[in-house]
């Protein structure tokens, strides 16, 4: 089992700058990839940025180039940092670690990116 905990979520204006974080606990040597997700209210949950254990990353068109997903291994945290947010960021962020066939969820972070 894997545990996640994330925080660093909050209240920015346009523009602005917020730095997630999503500290990990349990069985982490197992976890095979690492991810960010957001769900808008009235949306889907969608993908925002992975990270592999290869260090291999990949954003969601969205936030390509604004965003940038990375870890620090000792600390077993990865983070998330999000530059230049934009209104249509606003949303609940969650992080996924991929265990095998499995995964699992954080209890998500809110960002609002409000005028």
């Amino acid at each position: 089992q894997v545990q996640l905990v994330e925080s660093g979520g909050g209240l920015v204006q346009p523009g602005g700058s917020l730095r997630l974080s999503c500290a990990a606990s349990g069985s982490i040597g197992s976890i095979n990839v690492m991810g960010w997700y957001r769900q808008g209210s009235g949306k889907q949950r969608e993908l925002v940025a992975f990270l592999t254990i290869t260090g291999s990353t990949n954003y969601a068109a969205s936030v390509k180039g604004r965003f940038t997903i990375s870890r620090d291994n000792a600390k077993n945290t990865v983070y998330l940092q999000m530059n230049s947010l934009k209104p249509e960021d606003t949303a609940v962020y969650y992080c996924k670690a991929g265990v095998g066939y499995s995964a699992s969820w954080g209890q998500g972070t809110q960002v609002t990116v409000f005028s």
